[in-house]
């Protein structure tokens, strides 16, 4: 263990600049890499609001932070994809390679996973980190760091777009137009969609979500959302709806906007358990799906960002310096 600076939630409401130890010896097969960007997620919000969120529960101080990029400093043992200098990003979510979820390709709900900044695993809001060089990945030359930070959350819209199976010219409704919501619409019309609607009472976040082409934003403060959509859809409704709030309150008359036989992908992680409209889902024969992180997404998320088709630098809203992080909630 080294003793190293870091972000440390402490309690519920409580954060601490502090040192800290954490593992930092670089073993075969891992990469040291100097941390440079990393990005604020919902679930990091959450634990220092509520200190839970879902089934995972802050009972110890833990650092933050698992949207990561930075340069790789130091390489073990074995490494070949990567060399000292590279700029990279760090997928934050380490599987048992040989536990019957990753063989099944499904890694991100493999029960022994070791997940950045879930306890016990300590997040990365510190100056440095270690990690398998396997879920390293490089960045290209036009991909910043503060976007190579952001292809963690990307890869959550990615997951849940093909969840979603997605068919060129389908409509989607999205249901919350925080980061999370605004890049599910995004992947979601570089998967195929012809128009994405998003819904959120914060007109600021829609104004954000309504820069990208294909998106109807619609502020259900001042509009139904379900008539909106039945509006939109000639009353038939929407091919997909992705639930990306969190909120027990989205799940009310969620039911009622998927057309028959639509699906309902399911992203945001309600801090507490909510009730669910079964005879609704029944009776339209609607498919639902979960997202849980991603997996095998990550490579995909890069190339986009290379591509130059997905731009998520207008949802980049500050900065702040990491000497600063204890002040700035």
């Amino acid at each position: 263990m080294t003793k190293v600076r870091a972000l440390v939630l402490e309690r519920q409401h409580e954060l601490a600049l502090r040192d800290i130890d954490l593992p930092l010896d670089v073993g075969p097969g891992m990469v040291k890499i100097a941390i440079h960007t990393v990005g604020v997620c919902g679930s990091d919000v959450h634990y220092y609001t509520h200190g839970k969120i879902g089934p995972f529960v802050v009972t110890a101080p833990m650092v933050l932070g698992h949207e990561a990029a930075g340069t790789v400093t130091e390489i073990g043992a074995g490494v070949t994809n990567l060399k000292v200098g590279d700029r990279v990003c760090m997928e934050p979510g380490i599987p048992d390679p040989n536990s019957r979820a990753s063989r099944l390709g499904m890694y991100n709900v493999d029960p022994a996973v070791r997940f950045w900044a879930t306890l016990p695993i300590h997040g990365v809001l510190t100056p440095e980190v270690v990690h398998p060089a396997n879920y390293t990945f490089k960045l290209p030359d036009n991909v910043s760091f503060a976007e190579g930070a952001m292809v963690e959350p990307f890869a959550v819209g990615m997951q849940a777009a093909t969840k979603a199976r997605i068919t060129p010219g389908d409509t989607a409704v999205v249901l919350g137009a925080g980061p999370i919501g605004t890049m599910v619409a995004i992947a979601a019309l570089a998967g195929g969609c012809a128009r994405v609607i998003v819904a959120d009472l914060a007109q600021p976040k829609l104004d954000i979500a309504a820069r990208y082409q294909g998106v109807i934003p619609v502020n259900i403060r001042e509009k139904n959302i379900v008539e909106e959509v039945a509006r939109l859809t000639e009353g038939w409704g929407a091919d997909v709806v992705f639930e990306c709030s969190g909120s027990p309150h989205a799940r009310k008359t969620i039911m009622d906007l998927p057309r028959p036989g639509g699906a309902i992908v399911v992203v945001g992680l309600p801090v507490d358990p909510v009730a669910v409209d079964i005879a609704g889902a029944s009776t339209k024969e609607l498919r639902i799906e979960n997202v849980f992180r991603y997996a095998h997404q990550y490579d995909r998320a890069i190339a986009l960002f290379a591509s130059g088709k997905v731009d998520l630098k207008p949802l980049i809203s500050e900065t702040f310096a990491f000497e600063d992080l204890d002040r700035c909630v």
